[in-house]
C-alpha cells in the first residue's frame, strides 16, 4: 500500500458526476486506504462491506469530532458554536447519545411514521399538481426539495415559509466541494441559523404546539431536561438532517430510474416493487458519499491496516455497499434486489433515526410523481446532469418533460403546506 495519500478528484467533473469507476480501482487496491476527501481533509477510507460493517459498530471508533486528531476538523465549524454543534446526538456517544436519542425515537418509529403517510401524499400532491400542468419541470427545485423540507418543517413545528432561509443556511454551512469552505460564510451562516432557532424556540416556549419542538422544550430523561446548547444542537439537527438526504434520495432515485428504462418500465408495470426499488437507490446511489466518519479512540487495526489514534477513518458505504463479495452484479441497478442489506442508512447505535421517514417520503414521492407524470424523461442527456460536489451526493437540478395533465375540473391545487 502507498504511504501517501490517495487524493479523491472532486474538482474533476466525470468523477462528480460518476466516483464510481475511480471507487472500483480504490477497492480492487486493498481493504483500507489513506486519501485525501472533501474539504481537503485526510482519511483512512474502509471499502469492503464486511470490514464496514464492524467498524460502525466498533466502540473504539468514535463520533465525537473532538477525538479527532486533525484540528482541521474542528476548525471547520462555526467558530462562535463548536460546543454547541458537538453536542447532537450525530456527533455524540454513549451515554450522551444514549439519553439524547431516547429524547426523540418515539417521533421517528415505524407507527409513528406510518400515520404520517396521508399528509405526505397530500404535499406530494399538491407539488404535482403546481408542476402537472406545464409538461417540465426541474425536478428538484420543485418537488424533491421542498417535499421534505415541508414534511419536516410540520414535524418539528417549524414555519415553512421560513424554509428559504434555513435552506440557504444550511448550503453555506455543508461542505460544497474540495477545497476548505470559508470560515467567514461558515461562521456568518451559523450565526443566522442559530439566532433564528434561538427565536423560535423562545416562541414555543410561550406558546406550546403539538411539534417535536415544543415536546423537547419540555423533555425530560431521568428527570434531566436538556440544556441550552443541546437543545438547539438538537434542533438543528432535526431539521437540517431532516430534509437535506431525503431530497438527494428521491431526485437521484429518480434520476437512476431514467437513467434505465428497463427499470423505469419494471416499476411502472408493479408498482409493488417500489419499497425494494427505495433500497435498491440507496445501494447503488446512495445520498451519503462516500461514506461515514469516526474517529480512532485508540490505535487499531482494521484489515490488517494499522490506524493511528486520532485519525478519521471513513466508513465508504458508497464504494462497500457496491463490493462484489456483498452484492452480486453490484454496479448494475436491479429493483429487484432482495438480500440489500446496504449501509446506506449506517449500521449500529448511530443507525439514521428517520430512516422510516425517509423510505416513506421516498416511496410516495417516486410513486406518485410515476403515476402522475405520464412519459417522463429527462430534458438531458444522463450524463450532463450536474451533480453536487459535495460529501452529500445527488443531482443539482433534474430537468424533465412529461406529458402535460389537467387538474380535475372544479378542483384547486392543494396546497403543499
Amino acid at each position: 500500500m502507498s504511504k501517501q495519500p490517495l487524493l479523491l478528484p472532486y474538482g474533476d467533473p466525470a468523477f462528480v458526476a460518476n466516483p464510481f469507476p475511480f471507487y472500483r480501482q480504490l477497492y480492487e487496491e486493498g481493504p483500507v486506504r489513506r486519501a485525501v476527501i472533501v474539504g481537503g481533509l485526510e482519511a483512512w477510507l474502509v471499502t469492503r462491506y464486511e470490514d464496514g460493517l464492524a467498524a460502525l459498530g466498533d466502540p473504539r471508533l468514535s463520533s465525537d469530532i473532538r477525538d479527532a486528531s486533525d484540528p482541521r476538523l474542528v476548525q471547520q465549524l462555526p467558530a462562535t458554536e463548536r460546543e454547541s454543534l458537538v453536542r447532537n446526538m450525530l456527533r455524540a456517544d454513549p451515554p450522551d447519545h444514549t439519553r439524547l436519542r431516547r429524547l426523540v425515537s418515539k417521533a421517528f418509529t415505524a407507527r409513528r411514521v406510518a400515520e404520517l403517510r396521508p399528509r405526505v401524499q397530500a404535499i406530494t400532491d399538491g407539488l404535482l399538481d403546481a408542476i402537472a400542468h406545464a409538461g417540465r419541470a426541474d425536478l428538484v427545485a420543485d418537488f424533491a426539495l421542498p417535499l421534505p423540507v415541508t414534511v419536516i418543517s410540520e414535524l418539528l413545528g417549524v414555519p415553512t415559509r421560513d424554509r428559504y432561509d434555513f435552506q440557504r443556511w444550511t448550503d453555506d454551512m455543508i461542505l460544497q466541494g474540495p477545497e476548505p469552505p470559508d470560515p467567514t460564510v461558515v461562521d456568518g451562516a451559523w450565526q443566522q441559523m442559530r439566532a433564528y432557532l434561538v427565536k423560535l424556540l423562545e416562541a414555543k416556549r410561550a406558546d406550546a404546539g403539538d411539534d417535536l419542538l415544543s415536546d423537547l422544550i419540555n423533555a425530560r430523561d431521568e428527570e434531566q431536561r436538556l440544556d441550552e446548547d443541546e437543545l438547539i444542537a438538537m434542533a438543528f439537527l432535526l431539521l437540517v438532517a431532516g430534509y437535506v438526504t431525503t431530497v438527494n434520495l428521491i431526485s437521484g432515485g429518480i434520476a437512476a430510474l431514467l437513467a434505465h428504462p428497463d427499470q423505469l418500465e419494471l416499476l411502472r408495470d408493479d408498482p409493488t416493487l417500489l419499497p425494494d426499488a427505495i433500497e435498491e437507490f440507496l445501494r447503488y446511489d446512495g445520498p451519503v458519499n462516500p461514506g461515514i466518519a469516526r474517529f480512532a479512540r485508540e490505535n487499531i487495526e482494521i484489515a490488517g491496516v494499522r490506524i493511528p489514534r486520532g485519525a478519521t477513518v471513513l466508513v465508504a458505504s458508497a464504494i462497500a455497499d457496491r463490493d462484489p463479495a456483498r452484492f452480486p452484479d453490484p454496479d448494475r441497478l436491479d429493483i429487484t434486489r432482495r438480500d440489500n442489506a446496504h449501509l446506506a442508512f449506517g449500521h449500529g447505535i448511530h443507525y439514521c433515526l428517520g430512516a422510516p421517514l425517509a423510505r416513506l417520503e421516498g416511496q410516495v414521492a417516486i410513486g406518485t410523481a410515476l403515476r402522475r407524470l405520464p412519459g417522463l424523461t429527462l430534458a438531458v442527456p444522463p450524463d450532463e446532469l450536474q451533480w453536487r460536489p459535495s460529501g452529500l451526493r445527488g443531482p443539482g437540478r433534474l430537468p424533465v418533460t412529461f406529458t402535460p395533465g389537467r387538474i380535475p375540473d372544479g378542483t384547486a391545487p392543494a396546497a403543499p403546506a
